[in-house]
């Protein structure tokens, strides 16, 4: 059952990739953060809500949101603090960067999420595990290689959004061992309801920084609706809750679940390549094979 609650949060997570790029074309990254946080607030708060009112009727549902003491909410604070940060410097990167190239190299978190796991939680990798491992980031430094034929003033221009992209990747890593960790002892709804809402206030926190910025003139860009930002809080929160509780089984892998959840790259790179015409399609496809053959021999080797 796990790994089907994987697949369905890899197939929202592929749509809410698409609703980011195309709600972050020429718009304020703060901006879109903010009201995408704040609305998924607003989706996850009838779960607390009823769960307060009507206790007994909803702990016999799957959405029952069990209160929690201090201690808990400083962990789920840390969780708040490593996703935000990770989404910071991604969306940066994903309105600088083609969503070809962002998406095959986000594909990549799942192994840094695996190598971490073989330290933390003692999992161990076969043959097909380390095949998988080693197929996936070869392919995308191959592409890096590749890419580097390109013109030297484009890619003096990317490099800055690079690493802001390797570092969310490996923020993003971290936060996948650290919700493993959260799951072994404490409810996956009570995780996301406060995390989701501690994100909103540290959101509001940061937007208000970047208004006091733009009114000295150091930030340019402006917010702009986009009824994709909608879709951008609707696809995490049922990305988020499928997710979280795969992670809740006992006999879950963390290394196959953020594999499997990455799969959905396919859904941005057909969008990258199909609507918006990105170019060398033929070397990104070549690097996105690479890196489902990789994911491929994971969960042979897991399953």
């Amino acid at each position: 059952m796990w790994i089907i609650l994987a697949i369905l949060s890899a197939l929202c997570l592929g749509c809410y990739d698409v609703s980011k790029k195309r709600s972050l074309t020429a718009n304020s990254v703060v901006g879109v953060l903010t009201i995408s946080v704040l609305i998924s607030s607003v989706i996850l708060f009838p779960m607390w809500l009823l769960s307060r009112i009507y206790p007994d009727m909803m702990q016999q549902t799957i959405l029952y949101v069990p209160q929690v003491d201090l201690y808990t909410h400083g962990l789920i604070i840390i969780k708040s603090a490593l996703v935000l940060s990770s989404w910071l410097c991604a969306y940066i990167a994903l309105k600088h960067l083609p969503l070809s190239v962002v998406a095959p190299m986000q594909a990549t978190r799942p192994m840094w999420t695996l190598i971490g796991a073989l330290f933390l939680f003692s999992e161990v990798l076969n043959g097909w595990q380390w095949a998988g491992v080693v197929c996936a980031l070869g392919s995308v430094l191959i592409y890096s290689l590749v890419e580097r034929k390109k013109d030297k003033q484009e890619m003096k221009g990317q490099q800055t959004y690079l690493v802001f992209l390797i570092i969310g990747i490996l923020l993003g890593s971290a936060s996948g061992l650290y919700d493993k960790y959260l799951m072994r002892q404490y409810d996956h709804n009570a995780v996301q309801v406060y995390y989701t809402w501690y994100q909103a206030l540290m959101m509001l926190i940061v937007a208000g920084v970047t208004r006091l910025q733009r009114e000295r003139g150091m930030v340019q860009t402006l917010f702009a609706w986009r009824w994709e930002i909608i879709g951008i809080s609707v696809f995490l929160v049922l990305s988020d809750f499928f997710y979280l509780l795969a992670l809740t089984y006992p006999e879950s892998l963390i290394a196959v679940v953020a594999t499997a959840r990455r799969a959905g790259t396919i859904i941005p790179f057909i969008y990258g390549i199909v609507i918006l015409k990105e170019q060398h399609p033929l070397r990104k496809v070549l690097c996105l094979s690479g890196i489902l053959l990789g994911l491929v021999c994971l969960l042979i080797g897991t399953l």
